[in-house]
């Protein structure tokens, strides 16, 4: 049965070893799942103005209706994300803050979500996974358990047209999928 999984990318660089990372990740899913990266590059800062219905001069931005809906109508959610200064980017926590309204209607709630963090250092984004992690609880989210991925050196684990370049580090990831696709169809 083929499932949805939207690929939410933490990183607006353009040469982003996090959206490098994520394509890596689209062929590691069953082949007739839809797996998409969506684009939060464009999405306004989150404002509550937006959603509240005493604002009546400030609508909703189309944006945030089709961000949500595309994330409502996802089984899975996949973070790739590197790590800003100890926490999650700046985009990303937008990109979370703005599904988690209007409070009757959360984009987030109940979705099954896997994370892949990242650093150029040692730690593979340690801090912002788990900033990320802790942002999602509120949402009822499920993910698979250990191990959790942190890609460390993220640099030196892809090739020159951005493919994993070693197989322990594609397997670990592999085996990520694997359990994320597990919980989905489970």
């Amino acid at each position: 049965m083929s499932k949805k999984v939207s690929i939410l990318v933490g990183s607006l660089r353009r040469g982003s070893y996090a959206a490098k990372i994520a394509r890596n990740t689209i062929s590691m899913f069953p082949a007739d799942w839809d797996v998409q990266i969506v684009e939060i590059r464009d999405l306004p800062l989150y404002d509550f103005d937006y959603d509240d219905p005493e604002i009546t001069d400030k609508p909703t931005p189309a944006a945030y209706t089709e961000f949500r809906e595309t994330i409502k109508d996802s089984d899975a959610i996949l973070f790739i994300t590197p790590e800003n200064n100890r926490t999650i980017p700046a985009c990303l926590k937008n990109a979370v803050d703005i599904g988690s309204k209007p409070n009757a209607d959360v984009a987030w709630k109940n979705k099954h979500f896997g994370i892949i963090s990242h650093s150029v250092g040692r730690m593979g984004g340690y801090s912002s996974q788990k900033n990320l992690r802790l942002a999602l609880s509120y949402f009822d989210m499920v993910s698979p358990g250990q191990p959790e991925i942190f890609l460390g050196q993220s640099p030196s684990l892809l090739d020159e047209a951005g493919k994993f370049n070693n197989e322990k580090t594609e397997n670990f990831v592999q085996d990520y999928i694997n359990r994320l696709v597990a919980l989905v169809t489970a």
